[in-house]
């Protein structure tokens, strides 16, 4: 069956746009990742600066149906733009904070809540709220460290995580504790580091450490995202793409050329 933009809806599919932002279309729906769309330049001070925007822009993604936001405090994850975006999307889910900073009709996921999502065909896609690490676990970071990630699931889908961003590897192997193993995973990765904030260690997932997740997940198929674009990230993709090669992981890492539509998986028959 094909939906309304002509592709198989039993299939999974992803388009990198740029730092957080991806789209999946999965099931039918359409979900985009973390919305950022700002034009390159300076955002509060040179410390956080843009110097790379996205290749597509809302309208070339419509129609969206689901926005995944993993937090709203942090413009690298939610700019001016993106937050003009969720007030013409039809849904989006992000953590309890960030519904009650943003609004109806945003809803919050609690770590390990769930929201069952409607397909065209009927059935559902469901949509699992998971903890993440925004930083080193030793420091606190109040309010700036709620990140929530997503598992994405259906019993004739492939399973797709989606980690927000996290730095710790644990919580991964948390996830797949209670949760499962997925077949697809998008990791935001790039080792963002900030001279103010704990002592410049990693606020996001470094090179090694992505291996390490890869590890825990598994046989799943890895894209990375938020690891280029901005002065903070620290590893990028030849970085991350050589931590790979050299734990003989490769062939499980795909960095897709952004813009360009990847076909992940065919869907896989519902058993029972």
């Amino acid at each position: 069956m094909e939906n309304r933009t002509g592709k198989r809806e039993n299939e999974l599919g992803v388009t990198v746009v740029g730092g957080p932002t991806a789209l999946l279309e999965l099931g039918g729906l359409r979900l985009l990742t973390d919305p950022t769309f700002d034009p390159p330049g300076h955002y509060l001070d040179e410390r956080l600066s843009k110097f790379a925007g996205p290749v597509l822009t809302p309208a070339e993604l419509d129609p969206i149906d689901v926005v995944l936001l993993s937090h709203d405090q942090h413009l690298d994850n939610l700019d001016v733009a993106g937050r003009a975006l969720l007030g013409r999307v039809p849904q989006v889910l992000t953590t309890p904070g960030g519904a009650t900073r943003l609004g109806a009709p945003v809803r919050g996921l609690e770590p390990w809540e769930s929201v069952e999502l409607a397909r065209p065909d009927g059935t559902t896609l469901r949509v699992t709220g998971t903890p993440a690490q925004h930083g080193p676990e030793d420091v606190d970071l109040g309010m700036h460290a709620e990140v929530t990630g997503f598992v994405l699931s259906a019993p004739d889908l492939p399973t797709v995580y989606v980690s927000g961003d996290n730095a710790a590897p644990s919580v991964v192997a948390e996830i797949v504790r209670r949760l499962g193993v997925p077949d697809h995973a998008v990791l935001f990765v790039g080792a963002a580091r900030s001279p103010v904030i704990a002592g410049g260690r990693p606020l996001t997932l470094t090179s090694a450490a992505a291996v390490e997740v890869a590890g825990i997940l598994g046989e799943a198929r890895i894209v990375p995202v938020h690891m280029e674009g901005w002065r903070h990230f620290s590893e990028g993709a030849f970085v991350l793409r050589k931590a790979f090669a050299d734990a003989g992981l490769l062939d499980r890492l795909l960095l897709p050329v952004p813009g360009e539509r990847v076909v992940l998986q065919e869907g896989v028959r519902a058993v029972g």
